[in-house]
């Protein structure tokens, strides 16, 4: 394994804890982050082992509780000590790392599950392409002091290593220690890899990785590895809280729908003027696919119809303004729909590709208003931008399948 200060990407194998596998398919759930107190609440309704009880425990609180509140960080802290002594959550007998397969559909993604180092985040080996924002970063790194414990997984990814793929291709044909398939119809198998030294002699070729999805988690561990570490006099290094767990895919394996917008109006322009602002600066085509074909191109609802629109960056633009979503926002969203700022603006909504394209024409029918349909951003994109040290715009990238939680819990 490369040795701490290494220019290459390091892995832990670690005992951690896995659920009983008769009740794998109780406790894994969705993200934290991609469902609300409400939609977490019915998701567990029903379902006293699932890790939402953890992750989310405001959801067995009073309504009017505030989920920062510190009965919240107690009531996860409790639930995962219970979880813990009733044997649904089970301490592993070695360290080992894991490989997790998800299929969605005739999609398929094999991910290796592992511990990765604080320090090559910090040290940029894990490269970010979001900025993070306070109150989230600040709810998971006290969450996961309280419970000195990783409960969701990063979501990396890295170019692909052919020895990497070859092991997989070996391993997959062995028995699982979970397979199961969720409500949502995505199935999920896990491969345990007792001591993965294999695995990480293969790895050592990879240089670096890439966020996809969970940069608040990736600073909160990094936060709470720096908080144990000014926390103990005898810190040596290699204590379990350097560590934090992650799932790593190679980037041919992955699936990046596309994050589409709806604005609620048109900033007082009739639709015919504004059918001839965006003409103007983008061409305009009638009858439109609702899916744009190809990076570059973005398909707009109004009014019943779907019209085309080319997104042609200007030829000195960096990475990040050659995005769609960046042309787009800097040509029409911003100068003429008066979207100055789509973090704070309350006038536009973001819509996962998930939902498809029928999504924003019901909306606007019912609602009024105007929606674009975009192209994904592409790896490659977004590997660009992280490599430029660039932040890709917010609400750029919607990953398929999400990464359930509760599979695997990194302790310490």
């Amino acid at each position: 394994m490369p040795s701490p200060g290494s220019c290459f990407m390091r892995l832990h194998p670690f005992q951690g804890l896995v659920p009983d596998p008769a009740l794998a398919p109780e406790v894994a759930c969705v993200p934290y982050d991609v469902v609300n107190t409400a939609e977490a609440a019915a998701l567990a309704a029903g379902r006293p082992h699932s890790l939402l009880h953890v992750d989310r425990a405001e959801i067995g609180l009073p309504p009017e509780t505030d989920p920062y509140s510190d009965a919240v960080y107690a009531r996860a802290r409790a639930n995962f000590e219970a979880l813990q002594r009733q044997g649904v959550l089970r301490r592993e007998t070695e360290p080992s790392l894991y490989l997790y397969q998800q299929r969605m559909g005739d999609h398929v993604q094999r991910g290796l599950v592992a511990g990765c180092h604080v320090d090559d985040y910090d040290a940029g080996l894990i490269k970010r392409h979001e900025k993070t924002r306070k109150d989230k970063e600040d709810d998971r790194t006290r969450l996961i002091d309280t419970l000195s414990a990783d409960t969701g997984p990063v979501f990396l990814t890295y170019r692909d290593q052919p020895s990497l793929t070859a092991l997989a291709d070996v391993l997959v044909r062995t028995p699982p220690q979970h397979d199961f398939t969720a409500p949502d119809g995505i199935r999920h198998t896990v491969w345990r890899i007792p001591g993965g030294a294999e695995w990480i002699r293969a790895f050592a070729a990879v240089p670096v990785t890439y966020i996809a999805d969970g940069h608040h988690r990736a600073a909160s561990a990094a936060r709470v590895a720096r908080l144990r570490r000014e926390r103990n006099p005898a810190h040596r290094g290699d204590e379990e809280y350097n560590w934090f767990l992650c799932v790593l895919f190679p980037a041919s394996e992955l699936k990046i729908l596309p994050y589409n917008r709806i604005v609620v109006d048109l900033h007082g322009l009739a639709p015919e003027a504004f059918l001839a602002e965006v003409r103007a600066r983008f061409g305009l085509r009638e009858g439109a696919a609702p899916a744009p074909a190809a990076v570059g191109q973005v398909s707009m609802y109004l009014g019943g119809k779907w019209y085309g629109l080319n997104c042609t960056p200007a030829p000195d633009a960096d990475p990040v303004a050659r995005l769609d979503v960046s042309v787009l926002q800097d040509r029409l969203l911003g100068p003429v729909l008066g979207i100055a700022d789509v973090r704070t603006s309350k006038r536009i909504d973001f819509v996962g590709g998930i939902r498809g394209t029928a999504e924003l024409a019901k909306r606007v029918d019912a609602e009024g208003g105007v929606a674009f349909s975009m192209y994904p951003v592409t790896l490659t994109q977004l590997m660009d931008i992280a490599d430029a040290g660039q932040i890709m715009p917010p609400k750029s990238t919607w990953f398929e399948p999400k990464l359930r939680s509760g599979l695997f819990i990194h302790t310490f």
